[in-house]
């Protein structure tokens, strides 16, 4: 992707990129997630990480990060997971304190590091010593800096290639420099950049694997044929009627997250709840269609390294990589009804 041209994807043209927003950012992982939801995941993260760089980024950022990303020269991501807050990302426990009048230092541990290791540059959030509740700064972390330690090698039930690895920070001195935006904002980070496009690469990753499991079981349904009689398994009524349903499924959530893509990216009155809505949907989907794929394939979905187990082990991290379903759905109801998305 980087060779391609595309890692600066989100990031604005005069700062370098191609200036895509949401709807780009959907399609693409989308795309991946057809082949590969690991691989979508490890790009969308990097897109996520640039939209929030460059969110309110400095002239020095711009030629640190901006503009290496947009020629396809550095490859970041984001740290925002602690074991301490689970879902509740927006509250980190990882501190960041003044050292001098030229730097920070960052502590603490995070979780679920989309890229561990293998990442130029890290989006980490930290709380500030004294701050309120709920605010927090980011900073960026370079992949050189002194004492970062990183946890074992990923190793899980799916999505097994994204390197989702713990990685724990003992006073990391970073540049002052490397602040994104002021002090106390972050939370605007988090709802107006972070949010919306770390839910469309979710929900784009998510739609591929749903669309490619669809496409596996609606090809065996085609190709299968009884040998006594010669009939086709695509003849039989059930069949029929099932893969219809998974269709108008799979096409449902589609629909919503390219709508609340394009809402998104203009400003529409609708572009909250419908980006909340759209990786809930699409989550529900994918779990749905694969499964149903799995069983109208057979027996031979089953076969050891079969594209539909993967597809299975993957498409269940849909639900639980924060916000997780039932926040999602949650939060959509509290801007339906005018009440504050965290309220308690």
């Amino acid at each position: 992707m980087q060779q391609a041209g595309v890692g600066g994807l989100v990031v604005p043209v005069e700062k370098g990129g191609l200036g895509h927003g949401l709807l780009a950012l959907a399609q693409a992982c989308e795309t991946l997630g057809k082949e590969c939801a690991s691989t979508a995941i490890c790009f969308g993260m990097h897109c996520v990480a640039s939209a929030v760089i460059a969110a309110k980024s400095t002239p020095e950022q711009d030629e640190r990060y901006l503009r290496p990303i947009g020629a396809g020269e550095h490859f970041t991501t984001l740290a925002l997971s602690e074991a301490g807050s689970g879902s509740q990302f927006y509250f980190p426990q990882a501190r960041l304190q003044e050292r001098d009048d030229r730097t920070y230092a960052v502590t603490g541990e995070k979780t679920f590091v989309t890229n561990g290791g293998h990442a130029d540059s890290y989006v980490i959030s930290t709380g500030v010593p004294g701050a309120a509740r709920g605010e927090f700064s980011c900073v960026t972390v370079d992949a050189d800096a002194a004492n970062l330690r990183w946890g074992a090698a990923w190793r899980g039930f799916g999505m097994r290639g994204n390197a989702s690895r713990s990685l724990e920070l003992r006073e990391t001195e970073i540049p002052r420099a490397n602040l994104l935006g002021s002090h106390g904002d972050e939370l605007w980070y988090v709802f107006n950049v972070i949010a919306p496009y770390f839910l469309a690469a979710m929900a784009g990753t998510y739609l591929g694997v749903a669309d490619a499991a669809f496409s596996e079981a609606r090809l065996h349904l085609r190709r299968r044929t009884y040998a006594a009689t010669g009939r086709s398994l695509a003849g039989e009524a059930v069949v029929q009627h099932r893969l219809g349903r998974l269709w108008a499924r799979l096409e449902s959530a589609r629909r919503l997250t390219y709508y609340a893509a394009m809402q998104g990216d203009s400003g529409g009155a609708d572009a909250l709840p419908a980006i909340l809505s759209s990786k809930a949907e699409v989550a529900e989907a994918a779990v749905d269609v694969v499964n149903e794929a799995m069983t109208l394939s057979g027996g031979i979905a089953y076969a050891e390294n079969a594209k539909l187990q993967r597809h299975l082990r993957d498409a269940r991290a849909a639900h639980v990589m924060a916000p997780p379903t039932d926040i999602l759905r949650t939060w959509t109801g509290r801007v339906l009804l005018d009440l504050p998305l965290l309220s308690d």
